[in-house]
């Protein structure tokens, strides 16, 4: 895919100006929603359901983790399928999920997908995780959406701030790569390891 970025502009996807404004979120909305959502389903789980403090925070971890993933898989061939051959109808669908990001990747309200779609997405992984886990799903979900909230502020955070003299700076340097010179590679936002695992880091030179 090619893309034409630019640091300044804003992208535009719909004609009406109230739609038009629904495809825009402040990252405030989607970091308090899922945040607030992990601690109280986490908290019910152990309260409630008694399950115990190590059982359940170690699931939590491991949901945290997959959604690490999930964000590489989605990222990688969901969001960077090649389109160019495809119908026109298609590429512009492709153009609103992800193509609008790499034009203007510092459009601040659309670094982050708008909360109702957030919302319908996580609780269909939700029930997904019910029905193949029972009730530890929702502990297991609980820190599936902590990983999804904490995506979605260190990707804000890589697009909107200078890069910290630390050692999370490697975060920065492998997003803008993806973004300004190795579109097919780097898909991994929060972490560096599913690159790695499969093969995707960026080429040194």
């Amino acid at each position: 895919m090619k893309y034409k970025a630019s640091n300044t502009g804003q992208g535009k996807l719909l004609e009406n100006p109230l739609l038009e404004k629904l495809t825009k979120t402040h990252i405030s909305v989607p970091l308090i929603f899922f945040y607030t959502t992990s601690i109280l389903v986490l908290s019910y789980m152990i309260v409630f359901q008694e399950l115990s403090l190590m059982y359940s925070t170690s699931l939590y971890f491991i949901g945290f983790l997959a959604f690490t993933l999930v964000e590489y898989l989605v990222h990688r061939h969901a969001f960077h399928v090649d389109v160019s051959q495809k119908s026109e109808k298609r590429q512009r669908i492709q153009y609103i999920f992800h193509g609008v990001h790499h034009d203007y990747p510092k459009e601040k309200k659309r670094l982050a997908m708008p909360i109702f779609m957030s919302i319908l997405l996580s609780s269909t992984f939700f029930l997904i995780f019910y029905v193949t886990m029972g009730i530890y799903g929702f502990t297991f979900g609980s820190g599936f959406i902590a990983g999804y909230a904490t995506y979605l502020f260190v990707h804000y955070a890589i697009h909107r701030f200078r890069p910290p003299n630390n050692f999370l700076k490697v975060l920065w340097v492998h997003h803008n790569i993806h973004h300004y010179a190795a579109p097919n590679a780097a898909f991994g936002v929060s972490t560096l390891f599913w690159d790695k695992i499969f093969r995707t880091m960026p080429n040194k030179k």
